[in-house]
């Protein structure tokens, strides 16, 4: 492949990193850089890597099978009882998380803008969304892509560019990255919870394997591909460490006036124009990753009404447009709505994890293709850290608003994920036997 191949197959992928890398990112790792500074970097570091190797299982599916992850799953449960829970579970973790995620990026594109320039949220609103469903509109997934890795990129380097001028400590960087550490403290699960679920979006394996196709190579997609992510993660690294000149009680405006004091006038501007950009990259994705997920659950009798511009297909996205539109307008505040939506599909994460990790191993859908032993054993253990995580602060809501004198049982969790674990290397050893 040439050098123009390769570089135009990174930014390809860099969809991938553009649907991750949106308002939630922005806010949760700067939140978190100002609340722990860099304690919590190994998370991104985790998250980036479990992406890395989920979206690679997802999008080599479609190139092995011809299928992509909604038809997998579709044929997987076929004529079984369990088909229509687990496509209602996959269409709630999707098209909800879609949802809550284009209005936390509708919001985070908003509050960018107006820290450049201050007009009404709700104009504002109106107006991205209108710039988005044009190119919503465009017949050809690799123009959007292509569209959006270019954006994604410059955006990143800007968020890089800035990380470096607040001259962080280089031995605290690696210390916070290399040495896994979790602060006694309610807001650090939720904010570690928060950073797994903006990295490993549920919705971005429908979308990263709903844009690969049986024509390209695993080599030149993995190629591509973990660029991208890895730089994702890199980007996203950055911005956490940007939350770190925070001093006081977080907010897009605090963390303004921390840039404002290290850098100058510029970093109120790199500022507004990087949450604008998260937000509007990701206020296209989410909505395209919504319409391909229904497209592959719902398509396989009738592709032709299903097809990159047809009604259905411009149906699918255009709900979940107009829903982060509605929510948006009526002025939510932006940052527990968007770390909301993070804790969210942080939850829903390991549960579309299995369904992925189930089809991925079925000889009759990959052939001998499938999974070898190194990459499901390692898909197994990001499988049981989101599980527990996302058990873990989902047990800590339920309780804090039904049972306030009561704690949760660790050992609980650790069951239900040793069970969880145990399930999947059942299905994973009875997939190699087919």
């Amino acid at each position: 492949m040439s050098a123009k191949k390769r570089l135009l197959n990174i930014v390809f992928w860099s969809v991938v990193s553009a649907a991750f890398i949106g308002p939630g990112t922005i806010t949760t790792a700067a939140k978190s850089g100002a609340a722990f500074g860099t304690e919590l970097l190994w998370a991104l570091l985790f998250s980036t890597l479990a992406c890395l190797l989920l979206q690679e299982a997802a999008a080599r599916l479609t190139i092995v099978s011809g299928k992509n992850l909604g038809q997998a799953i579709v044929q997987q449960f076929e004529n079984n009882r369990a088909k229509i829970p687990i496509l209602i579970l996959v269409l709630g973790a999707i098209v909800v998380g879609a949802a809550a995620y284009e209005m936390g990026n509708l919001l985070g594109a908003v509050a960018g803008f107006r820290l450049i320039l201050d007009l009404p949220a709700w104009i504002l609103v109106l107006i991205i969304g209108a710039v988005a469903a044009l190119i919503l509109s465009i017949p050809s997934l690799k123009v959007i892509s292509t569209i959006m890795g270019f954006a994604v990129v410059l955006m990143g380097l800007g968020f890089l560019i800035v990380a470096v001028l607040i001259k962080p400590e280089i031995s605290a960087i690696l210390k916070g990255t290399f040495v896994p550490r979790f602060p006694k403290s309610t807001e650090a699960g939720i904010l570690v919870l928060g950073l797994i679920g903006t990295t490993i979006v549920p919705y971005n394996l429908f979308l990263g394997s709903g844009i690969s196709s049986n024509k390209q190579s695993v080599g030149d997609m993995r190629f591509g591909l973990a660029v991208a992510i890895l730089l994702g993660g890199l980007f996203s690294m950055a911005v956490l460490i940007v939350g770190t000149a925070v001093l006081s009680e977080f907010s897009f405006e605090s963390l303004s006036l921390a840039l404002q004091q290290k850098i100058g006038p510029a970093g109120q501007y790199l500022l507004g124009f990087g949450l604008f950009a998260a937000g509007f990259t990701s206020s296209v994705t989410a909505p395209l990753a919504a319409a391909i997920t229904l497209k592959s659950l719902f398509g396989n009798k009738s592709p032709e009404k299903w097809e990159i511009g047809s009604t259905n297909f411009r149906l699918g996205w255009l709900a979940v447009l107009l829903i982060g539109i509605a929510f948006a307008a009526v002025n939510v505040k932006p940052i527990p709505a968007i770390i909301l939506a993070q804790a969210l599909n942080g939850f829903l994460l390991p549960f579309v994890s299995i369904f992925l990790f189930i089809v991925i191993n079925n000889k009759n859908i990959t052939g001998h293709q499938s999974n070898p032993l190194l990459l499901n054993l390692l898909m197994i253990v990001v499988i049981f850290v989101t599980l527990i995580l996302g058990l873990n602060s989902a047990t800590k809501a339920f309780i804090s608003v039904f049972l306030p004198n009561s704690s949760p049982s660790n050992i609980v969790l650790w069951g239900i994920g040793i069970v969880a674990v145990l399930i999947s290397v059942w299905v994973w050893m009875k997939g190699s036997k087919k």
